[in-house]
């Protein structure tokens, strides 16, 4: 978890990024993961399993927790980048709220099962559709991938919601 060490006079905010993240935080990434979770309770997967393939894989789960939202997952930087969208993955035309939430280990992608109550997440997780994926843009402005899923296919497009906070993204399936 991030903790206040002191406010930083040298720069102004603006100039402070992400990308100035700690050797150590960049060094454990699913950290935040880690945190969240009491593995002798769940059946989570506790780690990373490297993809051993070239192709990058992608992976929607349907999760039946507090309100049914969809979690869309990205292979990415040896570990799957993640989003909770709500109303889940849009069609052709339609726009989605899709909020970032803590990097998952690569094995979380063929994770199915019941969350126990009373743990962070706690309810179903169905895997919804997998498959792979090609980069098309990856920053931090958008991030577009073609999908080659077993129900996705195509373009989708994520964007960084301008008012939402560095956590909102917009999801879109963008016309090929």
């Amino acid at each position: 978890m991030p903790k206040f060490l002191h406010v930083r006079t040298d720069k102004k905010p603006y100039n402070c990024t992400v990308d100035q993240l700690s050797e150590a935080a960049k060094a454990k990434p699913l950290q935040e993961y880690e945190a969240k979770r009491d593995f002798t309770k769940t059946a989570e997967p506790q780690s990373t399993v490297p993809n051993s393939g070239e192709t990058q894989i992608f992976v929607v789960q349907e999760h039946h927790a507090r309100h049914l939202h969809y979690d869309f997952r990205l292979e990415r930087d040896g570990v799957l980048k993640s989003w909770a969208v709500p109303k889940g993955i849009p069609k052709a035309g339609e726009k989605r709220l899709a909020v970032q939430v803590e990097d998952h280990p690569i094995g979380y992608a063929s994770f199915e099962g019941e969350i126990p109550k009373g743990e962070y997440g706690a309810g179903q997780v169905i895997v919804w559709d997998k498959g792979t994926y090609e980069t098309k843009v990856w920053n931090q402005k958008m991030v577009e991938v073609i999908l080659h899923g077993e129900r996705l296919k195509g373009r989708f497009v994520l964007v960084p919601l301008k008012k939402g906070g560095d956590k909102n993204w917009l999801m879109l399936k963008a016309k090929n």
